[in-house]
């Protein structure tokens, strides 16, 4: 008899959703886990922490440069860097301890520990072996590194010693001008630093609409941020308490050097399977050393399934979770299902960036006849009293059909609106569905719906 029915590798969002989804289903279920607590690089070195950052930092914003003209008088308030590190470390500690309760709630095992798979139905943790009928692993990724830069975690950073550093520094240079980038880098600007970002390619954030790219890119610099785009970088040298980045600008090869108190290396992430001995059970790997499942989130072998951010798709913790709940499903001899097709991004800077199905660039690409329909937030009311009004909604629709393809918001909130274009999209819905569906006066959602009347007759308040 099995020890277990399954057994996940790895308690990041895609493992502990999963594990959880087991146990409601009715399975035996233990979660490896070698970290000190629950939730991954997310809870712990990523999502969680960046983001208490960023609402402390956004705080300060305020304090800094609109509270007075909103009749709130006095000093602006200084940074304890100290206390803002314990308000982001008791953030991860609610969260994590929060998963410990849920496993213990829904009777999830912890093993704790690194795992590796000896063989098929097998999975070793520290010297015990245990059995289980499935194994799923959803060990998620790390940060990927550059030729001629040598991480220390300490002047030449991940994302992961950005969240832990001794004091804010004078001068940081970020090399890579996507997600992790662009937020952490804004974190440290709003706290007084001089941030640099240093990106190979000629716009931010790869892959969203370029539009969204444009005016992004256009606002962070507002805020105090230097880009050098088009800039390969050669290499780092780290010294005691400075750092010196060397690039190359690829459009006349000409030599560069920028010093540093701290250099950010923020150029994407890849899976994390080392010592899970994938090759002793024959597990097949994509060239991009990802591993290779088919649609039900199964490697070639039986048994063995796949979630997150060591398969295929975009490395977003959302992303996990539901593959976890849907390969959860399948182990219980169920259908699970993930649509790819509405998969949200967002950038919690300020303002927000979320972006949710096709670009304007692959609607073009793929000869498709749609139309937009695009509302400023400075034509929302309650954006304005808010002192948010930059930025917009755009909405792309089938011009035949007028059914959501896809939509792009920068502003406040973006991030939590993007979720009704998410539930429109997944039901078939047309911008039309949209627009004659009754939104709350005075609130943020409104720009929504006028950015779906626009595909339509127009917008009413612009």
């Amino acid at each position: 008899m099995a020890n277990y029915d399954v057994i996940i590798i790895g308690s990041g969002p895609g493992g502990y959703v999963c594990a959880i989804r087991c146990a409601q289903l009715g399975l035996k279920v233990a979660c490896v886990e070698g970290r000190e607590t629950l939730g991954g690089t997310c809870l712990n070195v990523g999502c969680i922490p960046s983001k208490a950052l960023l609402h402390a930092s956004h705080m300060l914003h305020e304090a800094e440069h609109n509270f007075a003209a909103m009749g709130l008088k006095g000093k602006s308030p200084s940074v304890d860097w100290k206390q803002m590190m314990a308000y982001k470390e008791k953030t991860i500690g609610q969260n994590t301890s929060g998963i410990e309760f849920l496993f213990k709630k829904n009777k999830v095992d912890w093993l704790k520990g690194w795992a590796s798979i000896p063989e098929a139905g097998k999975v070793k943790v520290g010297d015990d072996v245990h059995e289980t009928k499935n194994i799923i692993i959803a060990s998620g990724s790390e940060p990927a590194s550059l030729p001629g830069v040598e991480v220390d975690e300490k002047v030449v950073v991940t994302s992961t010693g950005a969240l832990e550093l001794g004091k804010v520094p004078k001068k940081l240079v970020v090399i890579g001008a996507g997600v992790i980038g662009l937020e952490l880098g804004s974190v440290y600007a709003r706290l007084g630093s001089e941030v640099t970002v240093v990106e190979f390619l000629d716009v931010v954030t790869p892959g969203m609409d370029a539009e969204i790219q444009k005016t992004f890119q256009r606002t962070l610099k507002k805020q105090g941020l230097t880009f050098v785009m088009g800039a390969a970088v050669q290499k780092t040298e780290a010294m005691k308490t400075k750092a010196k980045v060397t690039y190359k600008l690829r459009k006349d090869d000409s030599e560069h050097v920028i010093d540093a108190d701290v250099v950010l290396v923020a150029t994407g992430r890849k899976p994390y399977t080392e010592g899970l001995g994938l090759d002793t059970v024959g597990i097949k790997m994509t060239e991009r050393g990802q591993i290779a499942v088919n649609g039900k989130w199964e490697t070639n072998v039986p048994g063995i399934y796949a979630i997150g951010d060591v398969i295929e798709g975009p490395m977003l913790a959302h992303k996990a979770e539901d593959e976890g709940m849907a390969a959860a499903e399948q182990v219980a001899g169920k259908h699970g299902h993930v649509n790819y097709g509405v998969i949200p991004g967002v950038i919690y800077t300020h303002p927000e960036v979320a972006n949710v199905g096709a670009t304007e660039e692959e609607l073009k690409e793929q000869g498709r006849d749609y139309k937009v329909g695009k509302f400023s937030f400075m034509g929302n009311g309650r954006a304005k009293a808010n002192f948010a009004g930059d930025g917009f909604v755009k909405i792309l629709a089938d011009k035949d059909t007028d059914r959501i393809l896809g939509a792009h918001i920068i502003g406040p909130a973006a991030g939590d609106l993007i979720h009704e274009i998410c539930v429109a999209m997944e039901f078939g819905a047309s911008a039309e569905d949209l627009a004659m569906t009754c939104h709350a006066h005075p609130t943020y959602s409104e720009a929504v719906r006028e950015a779906a009347l626009a595909c339509g007759d127009g917008p009413i308040h612009m």
